[in-house]
């Protein structure tokens, strides 16, 4: 304690003996004040630190006792600015920290903070009393606490972000997210609230977030069996699913709990086979709580469920791949409901799990939490805005810049699981260049390598001899950029594991539990500590020396969260793990990715400083942005239900404050049907293909990806077929739109926009917005509502409250503030355009670098005052960092009718110095198709104001 006080007597220049002699109830430092709680109060004097960060970001730092230890962030990356400045108030029970925009109140008996605007008006509160504990835990040998902080808000409040989940779910009010890195779960801790303020959570251990009282086991509820006995389901088993009739065993069972890898092995009878069988529990269910239970399953197989005899869930998931599937019901006290679960697991390794919430009291409901396993101290930024976009804008101040993708990148991908040959790869690229299909980028998944050589980098010569010249043709004869799969992963015994085992980078649980993976025989394998820096640096020159070298233009960084072993529970997750080289393995438990894309990022860009880094991760953390890191959702399947969640899961990933996302279209894991179709399951495929597609063309990365059958959309369908029809006008529309999407990159960067919008970010005054999570904004101006039903050839959507909307294809006029049928046609997905917009869409491509935009059409969407502005750079380098890129500013007067293409700015090597500008202005009487041949005026544009008269 001494220490400290030493320390803040050097800070503040107080004499040492004056602080021993009255210890003060707060001490001002040089970035803001730290409060002592009072002992009387809560038992102990514990230590709150606010820490002014910018005028509407503030750090709040709080820890059991006095004394606050410096600690290094692996999120935030911040620089404060010299100028800030903010006053202390001090007052009998409270002090008050205010900056020019936000103000922090701190109750001296609890330390509870509670944050309002300038004007004093409530935005979020600290829970108090007991909104805030510490419980001390050990891992490995050393000391932590287990850390909640519980903040109490409003019966409005909707909260979003908190990274990439499959539950379906948008406004995160009253659920329970957990963040552990898994395939298909993303854990970012950084939430969003619809009253325009964040909190970036500073912890990288096993956390819940939100509702983070336990889940119940089964057990918990009151149980009867199919005969009406208390105390259990009646679970019958049979080893014929197509004859669930003829039960082998039937036994009582209080407990559905497979989640994780092995459970199963324990659990099911040793006479049932799973990847044969079918499962059935009945009985009924009954509950003390009367309200709204919450059940959560996670599952692999088939899962079918009934509640009260209606069908409430009937889902699939590849056996090895579980999913997440939530289910509310509300139960009235005592009485019994009926249920049956029917389970095919489809698989000898099985997975599936039953847990629920009781209802929460309308205190609860208002109440959000942070608990996490492991940490030192409650680290936590409250960041607050005049909108959305200024609280992203605080994360990424925090947490770093999102660098400009590539301009290749936001074309069109073509990835299958997986190319097996040089030939295989070169052929499909030759085939999309013959088909004049576009596409900018092709991927070579896992398994280039030999069999046993898993980690070496090194292609197998036998199905790749000349990786160099296969390079050099995808990039000079079809202009197609190339992206390769690397995972941080070794198997025993090979080069380049030896050399990570001697140089001590390699976690080694594995090796030692002699694991096997899913590969012909089986290779023990492991991970690479992405921990330790010079592990970092090692894994780098490998990639470079082996891959990158060749001309590789960007990387997929599989199995990122690290999946040494699929499906483990986290203790399972953490002894493999054991020791990083930065601690306990608990503490660091969901940071890998972001550090595993660092050392990628930071090799790079010190090799080949004038070339975009560009990562492909399957996951992610705060801060991965700033290394240059685009997620995707994972191994998702092919189900109209899955499409229908990607939605929902890019919105709020997006919302997490991570610019770049993408997906699977149609699906990585496939059910049987669709692996060798008849004619009826045929037609779904290519259905279930076509909507995602449409999906797929307005998200950040528009990418295709997943197992047998291939993906390349003549694979899919003849030529002649609506399904292809379908592709190419959404592929072609997709590089038709490269000015505005392009232009969006431009202000992800500069501006720290958000690419892929939830409505709430531009429609926050509109309350019917708030839980929509099916409809999201491409940019400001393009509203996309993708169809996710079969066979469905219309769709219901909410057009938000705003001057009007147009229907991109027809141009016909809309009012705001409405629900409507919108038509959605087989080759169609409904998209409108926001009355008071400008659009630029640049010349037909095949590819990104074909041609310059010397033409471009401007579409000017009338209702209101727009202005967009057109953002240009060199588009493959990083000079657009020390100024060198242009943009063209474009306004438009409703009352005048006038547009302006004001005079540009800035300037960068092969700028068009010269340009034709076609204009468009579609109104509510004067609709127009959407058309890029036709046009009501052109302008010659030089580079200087120029203004037209419509």
């Amino acid at each position: 304690m001494k220490r400290f006080l030493l320390f803040v007597s050097y800070l503040c220049g107080f004499a040492i003996n004056d602080l021993l002699a009255a210890p003060p109830s707060y001490i001002k430092t040089k970035d803001g004040v730290v409060v002592f709680t009072d002992p009387a109060f809560t038992g102990t004097s514990n230590a709150v630190k606010l820490e002014v960060i910018s005028d509407n970001i503030i750090r709040v730092i709080a820890v059991p006792g006095k004394e606050i230890a410096p600690a290094q962030s692996l999120i935030t990356v911040y620089t404060k600015s010299a100028d800030l400045s903010w006053n202390v108030i001090p007052a009998k029970d409270n002090l008050t920290l205010k900056t020019k925009k936000l103000t922090a109140v701190v109750d001296l008996k609890t330390g509870a903070v509670t944050f309002q605007d300038y004007n004093g008006k409530k935005i979020l509160t600290e829970k108090k009393p007991f909104g805030r504990a510490f419980q001390p835990v050990v891992f490995e040998g050393k000391p932590y606490y287990a850390l909640t902080q519980t903040f109490q808000s409003t019966a409005g409040d909707t909260w979003y972000g908190l990274g990439q989940h499959q539950d379906g779910i948008i406004n995160y009010r009253e659920q329970q997210v957990t963040f552990f890195q898994n395939n298909t779960e993303v854990a970012i801790p950084f939430l969003v609230s619809g009253k325009n303020y964040g909190i970036l959570w500073d912890n990288y251990s096993l956390t819940k977030a939100g509702d983070v009282r336990p889940l119940h086991s089964l057990s918990s509820l009151q149980l009867f069996s199919k005969s009406g006995e208390p105390g259990w389901l009646t679970a019958s088993y049979a080893n014929d699913k197509q004859k669930p009739q003829e039960i082998i065993t039937e036994r009582a069972e209080e407990t559905i709990n497979m989640e994780f890898w092995g459970n199963s092995k324990i659990q099911l009878p040793a006479a049932f086979m799973p990847a044969t069988g079918v499962v059935t529990w009945e009985g009924n269910l009954a509950s003390y709580f009367s309200g709204l239970h919450r059940f959560r399953f996670i599952f692999g197989g088939s899962l079918k469920v009934w509640l009260n005899g209606k069908l409430v869930l009937d889902h699939w998931r590849k056996s090895w791949n579980p999913a997440p599937a939530l289910i509310p019901f509300h139960f009235k006290k005592g009485e019994k409901v009926p249920v049956k679960i029917e389970w095919t697991p489809e698989g000898g390794e099985s997975y599936l799990s039953l847990k629920w919430q009781q209802p929460l009291s309308n205190d609860e409901q208002n109440c959000f939490s942070f608990s996490s396993e492991a940490g030192q101290q409650i680290d936590y930024y409250f960041i607050y805005g005049n909108n959305t976009d200024d609280v992203i804008s605080g994360y990424r101040q925090l947490t770093g810049k999102a660098p400009i993708v590539p301009k290749w990148a936001l074309g069109f991908w073509q990835s299958r699981e997986r190319y097996k040959t040089q030939d295989e790869i070169l052929a499909t690229a030759n085939e999309f260049r013959t088909r004049k299909i576009p596409i900018d980028n092709i991927v070579l998944d896992w398994s280039y390598w030999r069999q046993a050589e898993w980690g070496s980098q090194e292609f197998d010569e036998t199905r790749f001899p000349s990786p160099d010249s296969m390079i050099d043709v995808l990039h000079k004869k079809y202009n197609t950029q190339i992206m390769i799969s690397v995972w941080p992963k070794f198997y025993e015994g090979i080069p380049a594991y030896n050399e990570f085992n001697k140089n001590g980078w390699l976690y080694k649980r594995n090796i030692a539990d002699r694991q096997r993976d899913w590969i012909g025989e089986g290779y023990v394998s492991t991970f690479y500590d992405a921990f330790n820096e010079k592990a970092r640096k090692g894994f780098w020159d490998l990639i470079n020396k082996r891959i990158y070298n060749k001309g590789i233009d960007a990387w997929w960084m599989d199995a990122s969260e690290p999946d040494i072993l699929s499906n483990v529970d986290p203790q399972k997750r953490k002894l493999q793990m054991t020791p990083t080289a930065l601690g306990s393995a608990a503490a660091f438990l969901n940071a890998y990715p972001l550090q595993n894309a660092k050392g990628i990022y930071e090799g790079q860009r010190s090799t080949d400083p004038d070339k975009r880094v560009f990562l492909l991760t399957r996951s992610g953390f705060a801060g991965s942005q700033r290394y240059a890191a685009a997620i995707w959702s994972g191994d998702i399947g092919s189900t109209w239900r899955d499409m229908k969640t990607q939605i929902t899961a890019g919105i709020n990933f997006s919302l997490s404050g991570l610019p770049y996302w993408t997906m699977d279209i149609g699906g990585f894991v496939v059910p049987e049907k669709f692996e060798k179709p008849d004619a009826e399951s045929l037609a779904e495929w290519r259905e279930l293909n076509t909507r995602w597609y449409q999906f797929g063309a307005f998200v950040p990365l528009f990418r295709s990806h997943g197992q047998f059958p291939y993906r390349e959309i003549f694979n899919i369908a003849t030529e002649a077929h609506p399904a292809y029809q379908s592709f190419l006008y959404y592929d072609k529309l997709r590089y038709r739109l490269l000015p505005y999407i392009y232009s969006l990159a431009g202000a992800a960067y500069h501006n720290d926009y958000t690419i892929m919008r939830g409505l709430v970010m531009d429609f926050s005054a509109d309350t019917a917005v708030l839980n929509i999570g099916d409809q999201y904004m491409f940019g400001s101006s393009l509203l996309i509502n993708p169809v996710y039903e079969y066979k469905q050839r219309s769709r219901s959507l909410y057009l938000p409250e705003c001057a009007g909307w147009y229907d991109l294809y027809s141009g016909k006029w809309y009012a705001g503030g409405q629900k409507i049928i919108a038509d959605a046609s087989y080759e169609r997905m409904p998209v409108f355009v926001k009355a008071g917009s400008i659009i630029p869409f640049g010349p037909e491509l095949q590819y990104t670098g074909e041609k310059p935009a010397d033409t471009i059409t401007i579409n000017i969407y009338a209702g209101a005052n727009a202005s967009f502005n057109l953002y240009e750079d060199e588009g493959i380098n990083y000079n657009y960092e020390k100024g060198a890129f242009s943009i063209i500013p474009i306004l438009y007067n409703e009352a005048t009718k006038k547009v302006t293409v004001g005079d540009r700015k800035g300037t960068f090597n092969g700028m068009l110095q010269k340009r034709t500008f076609r204009i468009n202005l579609i109104t509510q009487d004067r609709t127009k198709r959407l058309d890029m041949n036709t046009y009501d005026k052109e302008l010659l544009y030089d580079g200087k104001k120029t203004e037209v008269k419509l």
